[in-house]
Formats: structure tokens, C-alpha cells, sequence
């Protein structure tokens, strides 16, 4: 264990080594929002002594902390090697704080942790404190009695079997730690409950689960209670099948809550399917009817049966009673088809009709256990238990207990009845719930959508969602001026918003905020008509998408579907769709093969075969394309990637394809595929291994359509890569974006330059350039967007050699409000031009600037770094000579009300060194 941290610890320093040395550690990002939508929570600390002070742990966006109530929120987790949290503890006392990383919900975007990681000064620095191979953590409890006494669950890899799993516990505060509950390499423990009255007696909830690409197994022998009476040095499973708890392989993720020693709840996902008198009663036709049917009998069907089975089944439009029964006399369809045509593997998650959520009670310590409803609670889980768990308990009032899914339900009767208090207001995936015990009714509830609290149990709510934690997919930019930033987000859908927002609460009073929704689900890719900025193509998972107007709201569902007798397409979580830049009537569509609509979206053709290795048998969509890139050299010269590894070209708009993969690394997620804007026959590609636990970063590219590749990720860390972007000035400047970092390189890939200056340890999803701003734009999955101007790195390869580079400072408006405010009680308005340079040496340099006569009209003495550096200059001139110069020149020019003389309109120079670079005040 030592060892591990030790090497943790070393690779970490020198990532921030890499990081100091950086020629672009201070181009400035800002962070353009949004915030309204939130982010996913995974876990609350709450202090029960002064309850409007508490933290925040966002999946993937970091850890933050409020002291009034929610009002307000500061990031403590920004000088932290990750922003993926599990679990969270607060020593309020000491103030420590204990972060559990790698977030423990297992869906598709759950990333892996780091391990332990803890902060003694409120966040300022923090330090690995051990188990970093855990990748995901569930649940973090301090000994009330004793800080440096520590249990951790640990759940454990998502995608293959790991060792570091169960209980690990500290009693030296983190510097060594004991496995104390193993159950195997699949089975880790997702919860912990301590007793209130007694940090001796600690539950456990063991979870059995395999998560693959193509399909998500959240049970099994393993899930189970354990119990410790010595603070989680022992543990003894207390769930058999004499206990009245459910066990076996259908037994899946539990959520517990103890009361005290003696009273404990138990949140079940039971995964064993109903019993078939149980399962609901459809109306109407079903899908598996025509498994067993007989053409004569399909033939004999009243047509307005078989047409309302279509249509509530979402049948293409083109399939009628009427067309079925031709087909199906002709034998080109045949009943069973009728079947088929649903069965995808999304289809079979969301209908598998398993028991569900369920509640447990003990009073007895866990010896015995009784379910505490009659009917099942159907729409709290659905087929995803997996990811929720939540379940509180009122500390002196054992009968008030609230669970979490899809609704939050609250009972008053101890499990016996439930009443939903979601509002409008608040989202509806449930993930984290503090229970006032001494305010009655008093909650703050953590959910994909932030955070919420209540103090009437639940009747009316205060959102409270000021940090900017949204978990961008993929994101995009218009050509308007300014220009709009479009992006979807996981679990809230697809929003567009002004690219120079900066966060103000100003838009309470007018109720409009900037970003607008356009659409809902969890939000996918955005593509623009360069023509008509109005026009926009986006959609939610599994390939559902549409057209839409923002002026006119006209609408346009987009889902093509197969042939009836054919395989049911397969999409992607994030199916790929893009414009085509020869024509923007043209949009692609991927799905396991590749479509075409020559219209707008309105009919799509099939341009290819199967793409991918043909995926394979499960609950989740694999085989699937994943990104599409046309060259705009050549229309129809086509690049697609596929979840399984395969990229292929067509050079003639589908007629055919080839295979250019098979001398890459097999088996991996293409994130990216990119035909080169300035040479023809160049593309590169990034695979990403993190759906097998591999977080090697793969990055590639070839100069003659994939016949060769070179690689050009060997010297980035192991994080694994979600896109690259080519730089549409400099031909050697690349951008690339990982799980946790955003690089530029300046020559091709051979070395790459960390971004740092504003930009925390996050998942970047998505890099988009705006070329007449010329801003990057990054699409982060857990800190919403960010951007910078980039126009200086875009001279780079011209400058490197330079001693000193000076680079282009927009003009500026000359006010006579500079110097002034509103009143005597608010800021004066002061004006700042942002000065780009390059030095090629660290040092002190002199930075003056000059009239058009070279007067010095003021001069700063400033540190630098080797690289890019940038000067705030707030146009002030300094020197009674100047000042008396200036104002002969411009009579209009007086001392500003804040005492300060500042540049009149003119032209001026900006030097350093030997160099000067002129710029305007207009």
C-alpha cells in the first residue's frame, strides 16, 4: 500500500512539474456557465450544529462548500488531482475533510477515482492518503469519538474484476490501512450506516455488479448486509435466507440507514423478475404475441388493432395494417418481425419487468428482516436501481424515512405508505438526503439537477444552483456575433446560451436567464446550419434526435429506423450526427451503419453495411458508430469510428468502404475521428480504453488515410483521450482534451503543453474553436464550459524563436465613465486591456507604454515565464508631464473621479524590450 501511494504521489508531481514548465500554463480560462442546470450530486456533509454550513460532492464536478445556506457556494476542491467524487466526511470539529473519489452510481459516465484524498485547510492543499486502485467509492464514516479512525467502502473498479474492494479502515488518520471485509474481485460494498448512539455498530451493503460496454449485470450472490459491533474491525454477514432479507443472484445495490443499534432500513434493487400473475396487465397486442402468431392469424387481425400496435409502438409512419399484410403476403415479413422490429437492446433494460425498489426494516440488529410495504413501488427505480440507493432516516422519529430514485418519496408510517415530494422544481433523479433530526421537516436534497432544500417536508423547495458543474457531452458554436455556445449534458438536456456570459444573479430580477433549453433527456450532439443560425439538429440518447427552429419553434423528430424484417438499428448512447460542410441540407447519422438525409433530416438513406464488429449480446447498445468526420476537401470522402474499434473510409459517399484500423490497438472505444482541414489525405483518431479499465491515452495519426499511423500520445499522462481538434491557422497546433486535462501541441503531437490557468482537474468532453473569434472552447463533463482566446498560440511556430513576441491587443472604446461608478457606495468602472506576449526565457522584464511620439506614459516591472504571459493594463498614464501632455492633446480628457488619468482616445505603443506592438483607444 505504501508503495502504491508513494507512486501515486511521485507520478503526481510530476504532472504538476509538467504543469510549471508548460508554455501555456497562463492562457486564461474563464468559465462561460451554464449553472442553472446543475449537476449530477453524489454525496451532502451537512454540520449538525449550524446546518446552513455544508459541502457538496458533484459526480464529476469537484467538492463544494456553503455558509449560508446554500445562498453561495465556493470550490474547495480546485487544487485537487481530480474532480470525480464518491463519498465525503467532515471532521467539523478539526475541520479535516475527507474525499472519497471515483463516483460510485456505476452509469455510463461515473468516472474512477483516485483513491483517498484529504485537505486539513479547508481545501487549500490536499494529499492521496492512500488506496489508489479502489476507483470508486460509496461511502466514507468518521468515528465520532476518535478522527484519525476511518472506514471507507469501497465499491471498486466498474469494468473488470479488481482486489481492492470492501472495508478499508484507518485508525492513524490515512497513513496505513487494513482490508477488514473482502468478499471477492466482483463484490465490493457500496454503503455504510453507522448507529448513532454507537460508532461500535456499523452496517455494510455488499454489491455484486459487472458493468461491460455492452451490458450492465447490477446483481448477483455477492450483494448482501454485514454488520460490525467493534467499529468495523469484524464484519458478519447478517442477510441469509432465514434473516427475511432477499438473497441470491437477483439480490442487487442496497442503500441502508441505522436508526440506532437495534432499528435499521434497507433500500433493495431487487432484480429477480416478478412473478408472471404479478407482472402487469398491457392492453392490446404485445410484442411477444407475434413471436407465437401465425400469418393466417396476423392476416385475420382487425386493422385498427394492428394499427394501434404500431403506432403506440412507434412504428415507422411507412408501416401500416395495410403494408404489413401486403409484405407479409408477399413473405417478405414475416409475424415474428413484428417482434424484432422493438427488440433493441435498450428496449429489452427498460421493459424487463423486475420486482424493484423495496423496503426493509430491522429491529433487531439486522437478525431478522421484514419488508415494510405490500404493493410493489412501481416508477421508483424501473430497471435502474443500480443508480440510486438513497434512503434516510428522521433520527428521532424511526416511522419518518424518505427514499430516492426517480420520485423522492417520503412515509410517515415506517414504510408502509409513500407520498412523492418532488416538485416542479426540482430534478427527478434522487442521489444524496440530510434529515434535519432536531428541525422538523428540514431537507437538503442532492439530485441530478444540484441541490435543493426544504422546510416543510418537502412541500415547496429553494434551488440552490450557483456552481457551474454541468456535464457536457459535446458542445458547439454559431457564427453569430457574439457568437452562441450550444452543448448536451448528461440528464439535462440541450441548452444554447451567449459565448461572453459571465455568472451574475442579475437575470433573478428579469427571470431570463441567458442559456435557453432546447430540448430534454440526457442532451447529445448540436450541429448548426451555417446558413441559418436558427436552424439547429440535436437530441437525447440512443439516437433521438430533431430539428428545430429557434425563431419559428418548428420541430422536427428525427429517428430513422430499419426495415421491417431487418435487424433493428443500434445507436449509441451519444449516436453521432453531422452536417455535411459541402452542403447543410445534408445531415449523417450514425447508428451502426452510416445514414444520409439529402433533405434536412426529413428521409434518410443507408450508405453503408455494418461498421462495426457486429456488436454483441446484452442490455445496452454496443457495436455501434461513434463519431463522423467528413473531409472538406471532398464531399462523401468519409471517416467513421465505431464503440468496438473499428474505423473505416469511404472516398465516394458509401459506394464503398474500407477498413483502416486493423493495425491499431483492437477492442477500444473510438472517441474521435478528425479529417485534417489542411491536408487531404491526413486524419487522426483517439481511442479511449476506460470502458475496460484502461487509462492508457491512445492517440494517433496518419498522412495517407489511415494506411500508416503514427503515435502521438506516447508522452501524455494515463488519462484516457475524448477528442482532438486541429488549430484552422496552424497546421502543426493541436488540441486534445482527456478524462481529466486539455493539452495543445505545437508540432503535430511530438510534445504536448498543459493547460492549467483557470481550468481544473476535469473530464474536458469536447474542444470546439469559433474561427473569427478565434476562442477554444471547452465542453467539460462536471465544470460546464470554458473558454480562451487563442490567437496568440496561433502564432506561435512564428515566434518561437523570438526572444520577446508581442502579440495583437484588440481597440478599445474610449468612456468617459472610466474612473466613475454609479455611486459613491459601488466600484468605480475601470477599464483593462488584456496584453498577450511570448517571452522565450523566465525573467523580469519591463513593460512600457509609449505614445505615437514614444513618450513613456507609464512602465511596469513584471515577472514572466517561459512562454505565453499576459499583462492586465488598466490604461492609466502616470507622470505629471504626461498627464499635462495628454490633456493639452485632448481637452476633454480630465482626471477620472477615482483620481487616476487615463488614456485618451489615440493611437499607442506597447513595448518590451526591443519590441512594440501598437493598439488603439477609439
Amino acid at each position: 500500500m505504501k508503495k502504491l501511494i508513494f507512486l501515486f504521489s511521485f507520478l503526481f508531481l510530476i504532472f504538476e512539474i509538467n504543469a510549471q514548465i508548460s508554455l501555456v500554463k497562463n492562457v486564461p480560462f474563464s468559465n462561460i456557465g451554464p449553472a442553472i442546470m446543475s449537476g449530477r450530486v453524489v454525496d451532502l456533509a451537512v454540520n449538525t450544529q449550524n446546518p446552513t454550513e455544508f459541502y457538496v460532492a458533484y459526480a464529476s464536478g469537484g467538492l463544494w462548500y456553503t455558509n449560508n445556506n446554500g445562498t453561495s457556494f465556493k470550490a474547495v476542491s480546485e487544487n485537487a488531482p481530480t474532480q470525480n467524487m464518491g463519498a465525503i466526511a467532515i471532521d467539523w470539529e478539526n475541520g479535516t475533510i475527507w474525499a472519497g473519489t471515483g463516483e460510485s452510481n456505476s452509469s455510463r459516465s461515473s468516472y474512477s477515482g483516485i483513491g483517498v484524498l484529504k485537505s486539513v485547510d479547508n481545501g487549500k492543499t490536499w494529499i492521496n492518503v492512500g488506496l489508489p486502485n479502489s476507483q470508486h467509492i460509496g461511502r466514507i464514516i468518521i468515528n465520532k469519538n476518535n478522527p484519525d479512525e476511518v472506514v471507507v467502502a469501497v465499491i471498486g473498479s466498474l469494468y473488470t474484476s479488481n482486489k481492492q474492494r470492501g472495508v478499508y479502515k484507518t485508525t492513524d488518520g490515512g497513513k496505513t490501512w487494513k482490508n477488514t471485509l473482502f468478499i471477492n474481485e466482483n463484490t465490493g460494498v457500496i454503503d455504510l450506516s453507522v448507529s448513532p448512539t454507537n460508532p461500535n455498530i456499523l452496517f455494510a451493503a455488499s454489491w455484486e455488479r459487472n458493468r461491460k460496454a455492452w451490458n450492465f449485470d447490477g446483481d448477483g450472490e455477492g450483494s448482501a448486509i454485514y454488520k460490525s459491533t467493534n467499529a468495523g474491525e469484524t464484519w458478519i454477514k447478517i442477510t441469509n435466507e432465514k434473516s427475511g432479507f432477499p438473497t441470491g443472484a437477483g439480490v442487487g445495490r442496497i442503500g441502508l440507514a441505522a436508526f440506532n443499534n437495534n432499528v435499521i432500513y434497507a433500500l433493495l434493487d431487487n432484480q429477480y423478475m416478478r412473478p408472471e400473475k404479478e407482472k402487469k396487465e398491457e392492453k392490446g397486442l404485445q410484442k411477444d404475441d407475434f413471436k407465437k402468431m401465425s400469418v393466417e392469424k396476423v392476416l385475420n387481425l382487425d386493422d385498427d388493432i394492428l394499427n394501434t400496435y404500431l403506432k403506440t409502438n412507434n412504428f415507422d409512419k411507412r408501416y401500416t395494417a395495410k403494408s404489413v399484410k401486403a409484405a407479409i403476403k408477399k413473405g417478405t415479413v414475416t409475424p415474428n418481425d413484428l417482434a424484432t422490429y422493438l427488440e433493441d437492446a435498450n428496449y429489452v433494460l427498460l421493459n424487463s419487468e423486475v420486482i424493484g425498489a423495496e423496503v426493509y426494516k430491522s429491529v433487531d440488529g439486522g437478525k431478522t428482516w421484514e419488508k415494510t410495504h405490500k404493493d410493489y413501488l412501481d416508477g421508483v427505480y424501473s430497471s435502474y436501481g443500480y443508480y440510486f440507493g438513497t434512503i434516510a432516516v428522521n433520527k428521532t422519529n424511526q416511522n419518518k424515512i424518505y427514499i430516492g430514485g426517480v420520485p423522492l418519496l417520503k412515509s410517515d408510517d415506517g414504510g408502509k405508505n409513500w407520498t412523492s415530494i418532488g416538485k416542479e422544481n426540482v430534478h427527478s433523479d434522487h442521489q444524496a438526503l440530510w434529515v434535519n433530526s432536531t428541525l422538523e421537516g428540514h431537507l437538503i436534497n442532492g439530485n441530478d439537477g444540484g441541490v435543493n432544500i426544504s422546510y416543510d417536508n418537502g412541500e415547496n423547495w429553494i434551488k440552490n444552483n450557483s456552481p457551474a458543474v454541468g456535464q457536457f457531452y459535446y458542445i458547439n458554436v454559431d457564427n453569430q456575433k457574439p457568437y452562441n455556445v450550444f452543448g448536451g449534458l448528461q440528464d439535462n438536456g440541450v441548452w444554447y446560451g451567449p459565448s461572453n456570459y459571465k455568472a451574475s444573479k442579475r437575470w433573478e430580477g428579469s427571470g431570463n436567464y441567458p442559456y435557453k433549453s432546447i430540448g430534454g433527456g440526457d442532451g447529445m450532439q448540436v450541429q448548426i446550419d451555417s446558413r441559418d443560425n436558427n436552424v439547429v439538429y440535436a437530441g437525447s440518447q440512443f439516437g433521438y434526435y430533431y430539428r428545430i427552429n429557434l425563431k419559428t419553434d418548428a420541430y422536427l423528430s428525427i429517428h430513422p429506423t430499419h426495415q421491417l424484417g431487418e435487424t433493428p438499428y443500434r445507436y449509441n448512447w451519444q449516436a453521432p450526427i453531422l452536417l455535411s460542410p459541402h452542403n447543410q441540407d445534408i445531415l449523417y447519422m450514425g447508428a451502426n451503419k452510416l445514414l444520409r438525409s439529402m433533405d434536412k433530416g426529413e428521409n434518410f438513406d443507408v450508405i453503408s453495411n455494418d461498421l462495426t464488429t457486429g456488436g454483441q449480446k446484452g442490455n445496452v447498445p454496443y457495436g455501434t458508430l461513434t463519431t463522423i468526420s467528413e473531409s472538406p476537401f471532398q464531399f462523401g470522402f468519409i471517416y467513421v469510428g465505431s464503440d468496438d474499434g473499428y474505423i473505416n473510409i469511404t472516398e465516394n459517399g458509401g459506394a464503398t468502404w474500407t477498413r483502416i484500423s486493423d493495425t491499431l490497438p483492437q477492442g477500444l472505444w473510438v472517441s474521435r475521428v478528425i479529417s485534417s482541414q489542411h491536408e487531404k489525405d491526413r486524419v487522426y483518431i483517439t481511442l479511449n480504453g476506460y470502458r475496460n479499465d484502461d487509462f492508457k491515452p491512445y492517440v494517433f495519426m496518419s498522412e495517407n488515410k489511415g494506411v500508416t499511423w503514427k503515435n502521438i500520445g506516447s508522452k501524455l499522462p494515463n488519462y484516457p483521450v475524448n477528442v482532438i481538434k486541429e488549430d484552422p491557422s496552424d497546421e502543426n497546433t493541436l488540441y486534445l482534451g482527456t478524462d481529466n486535462e486539455a493539452y495543445v501541441s505545437f508540432d503535430k503531437g511530438l510534445t504536448w503543453q498543459l493547460f492549467s490557468n483557470g481550468l481544473p482537474k476535469v473530464a474536458v468532453h469536447d474542444l470546439v474553436i469559433q474561427n473569427d473569434a478565434k476562442d477554444l472552447l471547452i465542453g467539460t463533463h462536471g465544470r460546464s464550459i470554458y473558454k480562451a482566446n487563442i490567437a496568440a498560440l496561433q502564432e506561435y511556430n512564428d515566434v518561437k524563436s523570438a526572444s520577446v513576441a508581442i502579440f495583437k491587443v484588440p481597440s478599445i472604446r474610449f468612456s468617459t465613465r472610466w474612473g466613475s461608478s454609479w455611486s459613491k457606495w459601488s466600484q468605480p468602472f475601470e477599464p483593462i486591456i488584456t496584453i498577450p506576449f511570448y517571452t522565450s526565457n523566465s525573467g523580469e522584464y519591463t513593460l512600457e507604454i509609449l505614445a505615437e511620439d514614444d513618450t513613456k506614459l507609464n512602465s511596469f516591472v513584471i515577472n514572466t515565464d517561459k512562454g505565453f504571459n499576459y499583462f492586465d493594463y488598466n490604461l492609466s498614464v502616470k507622470g505629471k508631464k504626461n498627464i499635462v501632455k495628454l490633456s493639452m492633446k485632448d481637452n476633454s480628457n480630465k482626471k477620472a473621479k477615482n483620481g487616476v488619468f487615463y488614456l485618451s482616445k489615440g493611437k499607442y505603443f506597447i513595448k518590451i524590450g526591443d519590441i512594440k506592438k501598437p493598439f488603439e483607444v477609439k
